[in-house]
């Protein structure tokens, strides 16, 4: 996809404990300005690469306001797509051989693998702080090495429990429970009633490690301590691995092996009555001409990811970034792109356009009617300002990176669950392989 000339023509609160909440990075900054432009060289064009969209309106969206950057610009664009899994190692390519995409919009802390080859975005990123109330914590986290921003954060595909109302409500709930414990009371009924839960167990890059990191860090466990430390195998991995063991007891058949598309598919078709997902299961079922599929729309709710006994959200969202690689010709041109499409006359319609489907990484666009207008909605508004990071509690780079990529927490709960090893084997195992990256 793209457009080009040719076709013109044509046509907060800094947190503490290493918990990432609401605070907020930029406002006020000395460097921010009000307006800020770049010049693109003479002669250039840009080509894009960005995930497959889950949804229809942030692709049309996202084409819509790359035509009329080139519009405005002169500047050709084209834009293409991969598949969740496969932008990552795409990503690592052109970091490696020096060539490709002058921007990729990837996934977490990619950038963090490549500092030196990417292209500094302090500047931009100041300035769009500066002007929209100020970054989340862990976007800044994301998007920041050494003092520089090296990616320019988009925000995170989030992840609520979406449900069916009536068959939760048959389950003796008003609505989904987001205690630990009343949600595997809550799974059982459900499975009990024909209505069974499905949570992505398989090499899922946002549902599986979403979900599982949650639950590992809502009992207290994490990968790593403050100072870079593997501590996976613990007490608090132990007892993570023995609620989601009885809680994949009450799974339909298969989740094993799902990938990120699986539960949309098992929802949708009235397999299961409750997953962990973004908007765009919502989005399938009311945007579809299918009344059958208008439905179910209407039965359709969400409710914030649960709460373990640490007693704070401790989500794990699938977090995505843009990265400007320091092979491009066209810095400049590359830059007032991410600009343009990062200002609110183009990102405001774009979420609208999406239904909320990324939640946004600055604050000022916690007041897009996408929200409100809406209630379902609602629940996905605040994902990005109560997210932890990958890797955490410590820092990011390529270890975090790496081991994310490995699918270690991913791993761990599916050997658990399923019996191919205990929740002791299977943290002692996990802890080994996350050694190798964390290795000093």
């Amino acid at each position: 996809m793209g457009f080009t000339r040719r076709d013109l023509l044509k046509s907060g609160a800094a947190v503490t404990a290493g918990l990432a909440g609401s605070r907020l990075i930029g406002m006020g900054s000395a460097q921010a300005q009000n307006t800020l432009s770049f010049e693109p060289e003479e002669g250039a064009e840009l080509r894009v690469l960005r995930w497959r969209r889950f949804v229809e309106g942030d692709e049309r969206l996202w084409m819509e306001n790359t035509k009329k950057f080139t519009e405005m610009t002169g500047v050709p664009v084209r834009v293409d797509s991969e598949s969740w899994e496969d932008v990552r190692p795409k990503a690592a390519v052109a970091a490696n051989v020096g060539s490709g995409p002058d921007i990729i919009v990837g996934w977490f802390d990619d950038p963090h693998q490549y500092p030196d080859k990417l292209v500094p975005v302090t500047d931009l990123a100041e300035y769009l702080g500066g002007k929209y109330g100020g970054w989340y914590d862990a976007a800044q986290r994301y998007g920041m090495r050494g003092g520089e921003w090296i990616g320019l954060p988009l925000g995170a595909s989030g992840a609520c429990t979406v449900y069916r109302q009536s068959w939760v409500q048959e389950a003796g709930y008003e609505t989904f429970p987001t205690d630990y414990q009343e949600v595997l009371d809550c799974a059982k009924k459900l499975k009990a009633n024909g209505h069974p839960m499905g949570l992505a167990l398989g090499n899922a890059v946002g549902d599986g490690n979403g979900w599982t990191h949650t639950i590992l860090w809502g009992f207290g466990g994490k990968m790593v301590d403050e100072d870079n430390n593997v501590v996976l195998n613990s007490q608090e991995t132990v007892n993570a691995l023995e609620y989601v063991k009885e809680l994949y007891e009450n799974f339909i058949p298969g989740t094993l092996s799902w990938l990120d598309p699986n539960n949309n598919k098992a929802f949708l078709a009235g397999d299961v009555g409750a997953t962990i997902n973004g908007i765009s299961v919502y989005y399938a079922a009311s945007h579809s001409d299918d009344p059958a599929m208008k439905e179910i729309a209407k039965d359709i709710n969400h409710v914030n990811m649960p709460i373990g006994p640490v007693g704070h959200p401790t989500e794990l969202h699938l977090f995505t970034q843009a990265m400007v690689f320091g092979y491009t010709k066209y810095p400049n041109a590359a830059k007032e792109y991410l600009r343009f499409m990062w200002e609110k006359e183009q990102y405001e319609p774009w979420q609208q356009a999406a239904q909320g489907y990324i939640s946004h990484p600055l604050d000022a666009y916690a007041s897009n009617p996408v929200w409100t207008d809406d209630p379902k909605n609602t629940p996905y508004r605040d994902c990005v300002k109560n997210m932890l990071w990958n890797g955490y509690s410590g820092d990011l780079g390529y270890a975090s990176a790496a081991a994310m990529a490995d699918y270690i927490v991913v791993n761990m709960f599916a050997e658990a669950a399923s019996g191919d090893r205990t929740p002791k084997e299977a943290a002692e195992r996990a802890a080994k392989r996350a050694e190798r990256y964390y290795r000093v």
